[in-house]
């Protein structure tokens, strides 16, 4: 796996000594896909790192341009692949305000919750992998079989798994089918009533503990120097949330219940407990949109299109709260039915160029459960 090359040390003339150059990825255990990492090393610690990326790059960028803007829906859902409905959302939102279309209330609502459910999704995958990672085999089961069952109402109302596919331009897809806000409900309320398994089984286990506080720690200054966002930088003590800062769909009438959840250590066990507790939050931000979309008077959830949808002339640029963090699309249109340039800011893309500066000093068992805690998703990144 690693290649040696010689290193004369500044101790001792004459005195060689080797470093190694290690290879993590682009295919390994550790990495979450096709990342690759050229570490070079003194013995077991880290001298420095290097991301290498672009290994699953698909060039959806330009795809972007000669698709419409109801084809882009499905490019734009893929990237990061465990936030598919998020995703979606800065497209839409960025076609509907240049056409300045104001949304029916049912349908801001409605996106709300689902992209909070989809928030727990993400959250939840990685609540249960990144104990795998470093030994803990028990808290995916757990993890999964939450997941498994809010999978179950996101599939009732969009008819996908992964790739929702539910967002349109003016709204949503269907309206949503009868009897499910009841059972979304039942569903929320039985996840937040068993994420205390998790909690217990990981916060109380002194060797993830050992693995994880006060390693792989992120200042203040490297969040804002590498634009890190998201629970990552929330849990260094970063107090920004697009939903409470910036408010789009229905956030900013949520005030009374989003909570933004900090921490101040910036470890990884930090980055694990931030997420943890984001989930809660998300959970009860959905169950406060189903109390108000059951109370909401029955009427459209999607506005009527033309055929060929063209967008005018201009620029613009959305961003929303993806459940990784920051997702921005620039969005350029000259009048057509395709965009002429629409650009995407990922979340994943930013977060892993700071393993350039974090990883060295650390030991190679340190690098996983740093990059582990990093919650990216490899298609964020390559895009």
């Amino acid at each position: 796996m690693g290649q040696l090359v010689e290193r004369t040390a500044g101790v001792g003339a004459g005195l060689a000594t080797e470093d190694m150059i290690l290879n993590i990825g682009p295919q390994h255990p550790s990495t979450h896909g096709v990342l690759r990492l050229r570490l070079v090393l003194d013995g077991e610690r880290i001298v420095s790192a290097e991301p290498i990326v672009g290994y699953m790059h698909r060039g959806a960028e330009k795809l972007f341009e000669v698709r419409d803007y109801r084809q882009i829906i499905m490019l734009a859902n893929r990237h990061d692949w465990l936030s598919a409905f998020c995703n979606e959302l800065g497209v839409v939102l960025a076609a509907e305000r240049m056409l300045g279309m104001e949304l029916p209330v049912r349908a801001s609502w409605a996106r709300t919750m689902l992209a909070e459910l989809n928030r727990v999704l993400n959250h939840l995958m990685f609540l249960g992998s990144y104990p795998l990672e470093l030994g803990a085999i028990t808290p995916i089961f757990y993890a999964f079989r939450e997941r498994e069952d809010l999978q179950k109402v996101m599939e009732e109302i969009s008819g996908g798994r992964m790739h929702f596919m539910f967002n349109r331009v003016g709204g949503l897809k269907d309206d949503l089918p009868a009897g499910w806000l009841d059972r979304a409900r039942r569903t929320i309320h039985a996840v937040r009533g068993r994420l205390a398994d998790i909690e217990n089984l990981i916060h109380g286990n002194e060797i993830f503990r050992a693995r994880t506080e006060g390693v792989g720690v992120l200042t203040t200054e490297q969040i804002a120097a590498y634009g890190l966002s998201g629970p990552i930088a929330r849990a260094g003590g970063v107090d920004f949330d697009l939903r409470r800062d910036e408010p789009y769909l229905a956030y900013g009438e949520l005030g009374d219940v989003l909570r933004v959840v900090t921490r101040k250590a910036g470890d990884c066990f930090s980055r694990f407990d931030c997420l943890l507790e984001q989930t809660r939050v998300s959970l009860d931000l959905a169950e406060a949109c189903a109390d108000r979309l059951a109370a909401l008077p029955q009427g459209p959830i999607n506005l009527r299109l033309p055929k060929v949808l063209k967008v005018p002339e201009g620029e613009t640029y959305a961003w929303t709260e993806n459940p990784l963090g920051i997702n921005g699309y620039y969005l350029v249109s000259r009048g057509e039915k395709t965009p002429w340039r629409l650009k995407l800011r990922s979340a994943s893309f930013n977060n892993i160029q700071v393993l350039g500066e974090l990883l060295p000093g650390h030991l190679v068992a340190d690098m996983v459960a740093i990059l582990g805690s990093m919650f990216f998703v490899v298609g964020d990144i390559d895009k």
